[in-house]
């Protein structure tokens, strides 16, 4: 059973979700508050985490933060509730490094879905040794010093390991398609988001500015990933900087 973490002060609402998740195949624990959901984070090891926005003690995207900055937890799959017409919340929580939301009310049929949606890529890699985004692709592509590995969903640059987010690491898969060449917002989008560019929506351009700090510059000083005006953006080659980036 995959472990999830529910982090909600909605109590009723969680022996719903205990009752329907169980009989589909989650094993679920609970907290109230922010502060006892870090704790629960940090002392347990978790397949994914259902995170609701507003919490008690501590909100849900200082919460997600601290999931993100911690090298144990960077990886971990959330899942952001909102309320209802929370549109505001769900571009913060994408840009805070979530990898899907739920408004409520919902239905726990469509929680399920979406935890089983978050949960695919990692059972695909298990059974096959390439995670589910890659179509086939080879499952580890270097380029320069920098190496992605498909099947372990890892990205190391001088063999030293980068903590990347799940939305992340799926633009940085989608780049490394076609390192020196420009993929569109749209695709990276799709790719990372799961939905294609949305008016006003900053997640993907915000994600890929954390991933240039996490990846830092080639050894010449040159960005890795370089933004297209009006297009999208490109994994720089060093050997074929445009001149006019």
């Amino acid at each position: 059973m995959q472990k999830v973490l529910i982090i909600d002060d909605d109590r009723e609402l969680c022996g719903l979700l205990a009752d329907y998740l169980g009989l589909e195949g989650f094993e679920c624990s609970f907290a109230h508050d922010g502060l006892d959901g870090m704790n629960m984070l940090a002392a347990g090891h978790w397949s994914l985490v259902v995170l609701d926005v507003m919490l008690p003690k501590c909100g849900g995207f200082d919460v997600l933060r601290f999931i993100r900055s911690s090298d144990a937890l960077a990886a971990l799959p959330v899942l952001m509730l909102t309320a209802r017409g929370g549109e505001q919340d769900r571009i913060a929580g994408l840009e805070a490094g979530a990898d899907d939301y739920l408004s409520k009310p919902f239905s726990p049929g469509e929680l399920a879905a979406r935890l089983r949606a978050l949960l695919r890529r990692a059972r695909f890699a298990a059974a096959t040794g390439v995670p589910s985004t890659s179509h086939g692709l080879p499952s580890v592509v270097s380029v320069g010093d920098l190496v992605l590995n498909r099947a372990g969903l890892r990205v190391t640059i001088k063999d030293a390991l980068v903590q990347l987010t799940p939305v992340e690491f799926r633009i940085m898969d989608k780049l490394l398609e076609n390192p020196g060449q420009v993929v569109t917002r749209e695709d990276l989008s799709v790719a990372a988001l799961g939905h294609g560019v949305r008016p006003f929506e900053r997640a993907l351009d915000t994600n890929i500015s954390r991933l240039r700090a996490k990846l830092g510059p080639h050894a010449d000083g040159g960005q890795r990933i370089l933004a297209i005006r009006g297009t999208g953006y490109m994994y720089v080659l060093t050997d074929a900087l445009p001149g006019d980036a």
